[in-house]
């Protein structure tokens, strides 16, 4: 039985991992061809996004047909074959599971449509307000409305996402059996991992005007949603005491991810929640270009570590996914110190208390896309937000800069293989755009040498296993205030670790709050890093540093 507080998950975006039919589409063949490069990585779990039937406005996250592969990723036999393949090398399958949500495509909604009560009650629909106008003034996280206008029916359906994205009415218990039912059925296939999608929206509050916001007052961590979880939990995969799950937590608090990944809470085994990649937003405002605040940055991180500790919770700890750009890009460096940066960025992650995610391409220091023109871009949020950006009298140049920094597309073109044309992603034409700096980021020129990104994320992912300060050790921030410096402490047992970064392309010098004698380098990022006091730190420098003979405090 794995242990998912040493293991480690790694994250597939199947249509852009590698395509082995030549449709420009990655599929789940794809994803059995590079097993090896997977288990030579290390990794415990393999998250699959979406592959089910689906229209694909939202890239897979609008769901036609949970029990069916859509047949661009492959059949139900090739998924069959992936499970006995990821096991026979040791590897889980985590699937993603979108339960806020269905496709307007899914026979549920069909049926809706069509007016049998039955399946209407399955989602929400409203009357709208006196005037004609939407129930409630709630925006889609897309944009514009969170509502959608039948005519047959007088009425609107909520959708928090784009309109083919129609939410399912929790309060339903059939709805709830029907998502139990599904976990159930690939719970059957093998699948010993679950990440939930935006699983802490399904239950709704009050439908009312939000004054003050948005609306996700009254949709986030709503009144019902632990009780929802803890049924989910019974009936399907807390069934299978081998059964990880994770569940994305949008806007959420602290409060309500104690409770749902705490160890006897019957919920989640962990969370992922998004605060800390938020450093570089206005507020909660995404499409804006602003610094990072490094010191927000770290407060975040310190203070949910501490916080889910204190409750005995557990987090999912991360930089990158396929909602969110290159983590290289956004908070290291892409020029001369690409290599130190993306190290640095590895070791901040891999060495706090949680399970760590890695992003599929993270592992080679992959960056942003920079595309230039709207015809490069695929994704529904990016389209939305450039024209409401336009509308907002912002320049077509300056709108492009935003997305540059801030489109999920940044994530989502295809994995960098080899120096072949489109990176060997495919012998077709890419479904989107191959990142031109794939001739000097690529997976083969950095697998087997000992100095690369890949065999640095090698060695954090054995660390995990090896050292069990990592998976249970204690967390205590070093020197929280420091301008550059993201240090920390971990100590469990007899072991103590020191992770100390530089953030920054700028040296500086840092005086180490713990004595340091006992304490040697058993990863860094500079070939001679040594554990001195005051550490003249280079540009991205990393230390990770051990001492074995118990504690100094």
């Amino acid at each position: 039985m794995k242990d998912f507080k040493s293991s480690t998950v790694y994250q597939i975006y199947p249509k852009s991992f590698l395509d082995t039919n030549g449709d420009g589409l990655g599929e789940l063949q794809g994803v059995i061809d590079k097993l090896d490069y997977l288990k030579e990585l290390g990794v415990d779990y393999l998250w699959l996004t979406p592959f089910f039937v689906s229209p694909q406005n939202d890239n897979g996250y609008d769901v036609a047909d949970y029990r069916e592969i859509d047949p661009r990723y492959g059949t139900m036999a090739d998924f069959d074959d992936l499970v006995r393949e990821a096991d026979a090398r040791g590897i889980r399958l985590m699937l993603d599971m979108v339960f806020n949500h269905t496709s307007t495509q899914h026979r549920w909604f069909q049926k809706a449509l069509a007016g049998d009560p039955v399946y209407k009650d399955y989602y929400i629909f409203r009357k709208g307000k006196p005037d004609g106008g939407p129930p409630t003034n709630w925006e889609s996280k897309f944009g514009g409305n969170a509502w959608e206008y039948v005519p047959a029916f007088d009425e609107y359906y909520l959708h928090l996402f784009d309109k083919t994205q129609a939410d399912l009415n929790w309060e339903n218990p059939a709805v709830r059996r029907e998502v139990q039912d599904i976990v159930r059925f690939w719970m059957d296939k093998g699948v010993k991992g679950f990440r939930f999608d935006v699983i802490n929206l399904i239950s709704k509050g009050e439908f009312t005007d939000d004054n003050e916001g948005d609306g996700r007052r009254f949709y986030t961590d709503g009144p019902r949603i632990h009780e929802f979880l803890k049924e989910l939990n019974r009936e399907s995969f807390g069934r299978d005491a081998e059964i990880i799950t994770v569940g994305e937590m949008s806007s959420t608090s602290m409060e309500n991810c104690c409770d749902y990944a705490g160890a006897d809470s019957g919920e989640l085994s962990m969370v992922f929640s998004f605060h800390h990649l938020k450093v570089d937003f206005m507020g909660n405002e995404k499409w804006v270009l602003v610094p990072a605040d490094f010191l927000k940055l770290k407060n975040i991180l310190f203070s949910w570590q501490q916080g889910m500790a204190a409750h005995n919770a557990w987090n999912a700890v991360f930089w990158c996914n396929h909602d969110h750009p290159r983590v290289v890009s956004r908070f290291g460096d892409e020029g001369i110190y690409w290599k130190e940066s993306a190290k640095m960025l590895a070791s901040v992650i891999h060495c706090l208390r949680g399970t760590p995610y890695i992003y599929q391409g993270e592992e080679l220091g992959m960056t942003n896309a920079h595309f230039t023109d709207l015809s490069q871009y695929r994704d529904v949020e990016s389209f939305n937000h450039f024209q409401i950006l336009r509308d907002k009298g912002m320049s077509e140049s300056a709108a492009y800069e935003i997305l540059k920094v801030h489109s999920r597309d940044n994530s989502r073109t295809p994995m960098q293989w080899d120096e072949r044309e489109n990176a060997g992603f495919t012998a077709g034409t890419p479904w989107i755009s191959v990142n031109p700096n794939y001739r000097n980021i690529n997976a083969q020129s950095q697998v087997g040498d000992p100095d690369s990104i890949f065999s640095y994320y090698q060695a954090l992912i054995r660390l995990r296993k090896e050292h069990p300060v990592l998976a249970q050790g204690d967390f205590e921030p070093l020197d929280q205030e420091h301008p550059s410096v993201l240090a920390y402490r971990r100590d469990w047992q007899e072991e103590s670790l020191l992770c100390i970064n530089n953030f920054y392309r700028k040296p500086c010098r840092w005086n180490c709050p713990v004595p340091l004698e006992g304490y040697r380098v058993i990863l860094s990022n500079y070939p001679d890093g040594e554990p001195n006091n005051p550490m003249e730190l280079r540009p991205y420098e990393s230390l990770i540093l051990l001492r074995d003979g118990g504690s100094s405090k």
